[in-house]
């Protein structure tokens, strides 16, 4: 999956951390947003995304309000992951046009997997 991007919206150091050394292993690139204040800054100057994985819950600005700001810079298409331990959110999620839900922990045996589908344009909603 070589020349792919990903943009990471987390405000957790440590799942930032963990998400980045998945997709090293996929060898995705990535740009890691943990502080929301400073997203449309990021966002104005980022180029090429090909996914988003977003947390749900973050401190200021959730992951809901984020994915409406997320319109306005990322192409239509890009899917946009719903990362997040709140496995109770995901009806929300999918009826708030989210692409795909994966719950925390991330599943390391599990990720390359729902990674390769939802790049084939597969919805990916699973909470285990």
């Amino acid at each position: 999956m070589t020349n792919k991007h990903a943009l990471i919206i987390d405000d957790d150091a440590y799942n930032v951390y963990i998400m980045e050394r998945l997709l090293d292993r996929e060898n995705i690139s990535y740009t890691a947003v943990t502080d929301t204040a400073s997203l449309e800054l990021t966002l104005s100057n980022l180029g090429k995304v090909d996914i988003v994985f977003l947390d749900l819950e973050m401190p200021k600005r959730d992951g809901y309000e984020l994915k409406r700001v997320l319109s306005d810079y990322v192409k239509d298409g890009v899917p946009i992951v719903a990362c997040t331990v709140h496995t109770a959110e995901i009806r929300n999620t999918r009826s708030l046009g989210f692409s795909s839900f994966i719950a925390k922990p991330l599943d390391i045996e599990r990720f390359p997997d729902q990674l390769r589908r939802i790049f084939e344009g597969e919805p990916v909603w699973e909470t285990k």
